[in-house]
């Protein structure tokens, strides 16, 4: 049991996909403009990554190495990445318009969002056991969706202060991703 909270405290902390691993940059610089957009962005990722990563676990070890294909393994995982967004995308805009529209271009950039198949790919290399899988899968998506809605939270700060205009927008968002993950950088060492 030890193991797995430790587990957990590193995918959320310590080793977080969005400000220690550098990956999922597009969608947490587009959509932390909004509390909203964040939090439903975070949940999609959080339902896509678990989904992806048990997916992929089962496709890799049932498959891809029983007949000697792990060279289709970057293919496969793609395919299996696209296809959950369309349900995603298709579950949103049936039930959640509001947040579907809110989303807009975002959601299906998850398809291409490299902190989804980087943690599919990073189960694999540290030949993660199927519930751990689901842990780390679980965990990185919160640490992605903490990330997200701490950065939301700071920008939509941001707004009401005077920034020089050099600086504002995409400039300041930039400065202050850097600043997040030099926090994130603290919990080094932790675990």
């Amino acid at each position: 049991m030890t193991d797995y909270i430790l587990l957990v405290v590193s995918c959320i902390f310590v080793n977080n996909i969005l400000l220690m691993q550098y990956l999922g940059n597009c969608p947490f610089l587009g959509v932390s403009k909004r509390m909203e957009t964040a939090v439903g962005m975070g949940m999609a990722v959080v339902f896509v990554l678990v989904m992806a990563g048990a997916i992929t676990w089962i496709v890799d070890s049932l498959l891809l190495k029983t007949f000697g294909l792990e060279y289709l393994r970057t293919l496969s995982f793609i395919l299996v990445i696209a296809s959950l967004v369309q349900f995603v995308e298709m579950f949103l805009r049936k039930s959640i318009p509001a947040l579907y529209s809110g989303l807009g271009i975002f959601l299906p950039l998850i398809t291409t969002n490299c902190a989804v198949m980087g943690v599919c790919l990073i189960n694999i290399m540290e030949e993660y056991s199927f519930l751990q899988t689901l842990v780390t899968s679980f965990s990185y998506a919160v640490g992605f969706g903490l990330a997200l809605v701490l950065f939301a939270g700071i920008r939509e700060r941001i707004i009401l202060a005077r920034v020089p205009k050099p600086l504002q927008d995409t400039s300041i968002g930039l400065v202050t991703a850097g600043m997040l993950s030099l926090a994130f950088f603290a919990f080094k060492g932790m675990v």
